[in-house]
């Protein structure tokens, strides 16, 4: 299956222009469990500036979800003991549910939330196991519906109730591939009250699996999304903000209320502590905006 220019793109803003496969080592290597040790293809990794936050007074680890029967999995972190807790949906990029990912859900959790990171490319491939870029996103990634994620964030949602959440409280965030579908979710989903989207793309082609991207959907937004942006993304061009910005002031009132931050000297993915990417000037001041996002909205 050959790569959509959307993808291409993405894959060289993510890793800054490498598509080919740099192969792996045992530093890199898959762990057995969800949510443990990087993602291959993400290599290479800057284990100085990854951030490692405990999991004390917390339960945190892989949890499984009921999809229509389907058995997905997903890494939970909340605080010990709680109920009625508002909940945040994590959304990973296409390196699915690493420890990176795992980590966010332990930051949240730690600021008073279930938080869930669902694994959702497990039905097409273990995104976590390639090495090769261009191959996890032909073989893995460019098969997964934006329909079928939905109904996994549905899911999601319904198994958060079941299991001490508050989902009149409830948030999503995600970062890159995550990013694009925090702004589908927030056209989605009538019980969000917030979003907060990370470096996503907010046009691109048609495609049977992405048959509308962000930017068509400003009039169905039912939540108001904080978007993060690097003014260096290489793979997200600043017109495509502006235009999505022009979009929503025309937009209802969760498109009002949304709002831009864009970092100007920041590239693609400089949330990732874990990428020589990571930025930690803006990747501190989008966590806070993002707690203030959360919390101004009603989730906390």
């Amino acid at each position: 299956m050959a790569l959509n220019n959307d993808l291409i793109s993405d894959a060289q803003a993510l890793l800054g222009g490498r598509i080919a496969d740099a192969g792996t080592t045992r530093r890199v290597a898959l762990k057995a469990a969800l949510g443990l040790g990087y993602a291959a293809a993400a290599a290479p990794l800057m284990a100085q500036t990854a951030i490692q936050t405990p999991a004390d007074g917390l339960v945190s680890g892989p949890v499984t979800i009921d999809v229509n029967g389907f058995k997905m999995p997903a890494y939970r972190s909340a605080p010990a003991g709680k109920t009625g807790l508002p909940v945040v949906l994590v959304i990973s990029e296409i390196f699915g549910v690493h420890e990176y990912v795992a980590d966010v859900t332990r930051r949240l959790a730690q600021a008073g939330y279930m938080a869930i990171a669902p694994e959702l490319f497990v039905r097409q491939g273990d995104a976590r196991a390639y090495t090769d870029i261009g191959k996890l996103q032909a073989e893995v990634i460019a098969k997964v519906p934006d329909a079928q994620v939905m109904t996994d964030l549905d899911a999601t949602v319904a198994w958060a109730a079941a299991n001490g959440g508050n989902t009149q409280k409830l948030a999503i965030t995600g970062f890159c591939w995550g990013g694009r579908i925090t702004w589908l979710y927030a056209a989605h989903q009538p019980k969000l009250k917030a979003a907060v989207a990370w470096y996503g793309r907010l046009v691109g082609n048609a495609t049977a699996q992405t048959p509308v991207h962000p930017l068509a959907l400003v009039g169905s937004l039912k939540a108001p999304v904080l978007g993060l942006y690097g003014g260096a993304d290489t793979g997200i061009p600043l017109d495509t903000v502006d235009k999505m910005k022009a979009e929503l002031a025309q937009g209802p009132a969760a498109a009002k209320t949304s709002e831009f931050v864009v970092y100007p000297e920041a590239p693609h993915a400089f949330h990732a502590d874990y990428r020589p990417s990571f930025r930690k000037a803006a990747a501190e001041d989008g966590w806070q905006r993002l707690l203030a996002w959360l919390k101004s909205h009603g989730v906390a």
